[in-house]
């Protein structure tokens, strides 16, 4: 099965792209997820296959959570 959210042709090259990106902006790198979260939740509606976009809008806010528990002394507080 192919993987719509983070293909093979992504891992081609000895760096994938999003690595490279995060090396690039450094402590900006959390805008930039930010951002890309927000591009897939505004257009998913109009595509042909709507969950594709709602599933990479996850996978950029799993990184982006990720980011956040790695950078800041969060402590987890009961919700």
């Amino acid at each position: 099965m192919i993987d719509k959210i983070n293909p093979d042709h992504y891992k081609k090259a000895p760096l994938e792209s999003i690595e490279y990106i995060e090396h690039q902006l450094g402590p900006n790198f959390k805008y930039y997820l930010v951002g890309t979260i927000y591009k897939y939740l505004h257009r998913w509606e109009y595509k042909d296959e709507p969950l594709t976009d709602l599933k990479k809008a996850r996978w950029y806010l799993d990184k982006l959570i990720q980011e956040v528990e790695e950078q800041e002394p969060w402590r987890e507080e009961p919700l």
